[in-house]
């Protein structure tokens, strides 16, 4: 196999990394190693929340709805995801937090792929690998 090709199953690969497929984070040479984009496969059960919003991002990102009923809390607002297909895209400095009314899988790309920067669920900022 080249060693430029990568073959997975996202549901499997995302839980070897929170979720993650691609970014900064993997391993230099591996094909999924990305300084310009992240991307994540989400999982999430019903009723499941973030704990604290995400203050301060320093990315853009894009979350696409591949199943279930998803909620994006935006600053003044709620966007609510409940057809396959349905994303919102939000800029750099946009605080933000999820809620999944129901069984929900997404899709996130977000750019650029910060090393060493990471929104800890109490909203801090801190060094991390992921």
């Amino acid at each position: 196999m080249n060693d430029s090709v990568y073959v997975g199953n996202a549901g499997k690969d995302a839980a070897l990394d929170r979720g993650w497929l691609l970014g900064h984070f993997k391993d230099v040479g591996d094909p999924r190693h990305s300084e310009a984009v992240e991307i994540k496969w989400g999982v999430h059960p019903r009723s499941d929340r973030r704990a604290q919003w995400v203050r301060g991002e320093e990315r853009t990102a894009l979350l696409v709805l591949i199943s279930g009923r998803f909620r994006v809390e935006l600053p003044g607002r709620d966007v609510l995801l409940e057809e396959q297909g349905d994303y919102v895209v939000w800029g750099r400095g946009v605080d933000h937090s999820w809620f999944a009314e129901e069984e929900s899988v997404v899709l996130t790309v977000r750019w650029p792929s910060v090393p060493g920067y990471a929104v800890m669920p109490c909203g801090n900022k801190v060094p991390d690998s992921h």
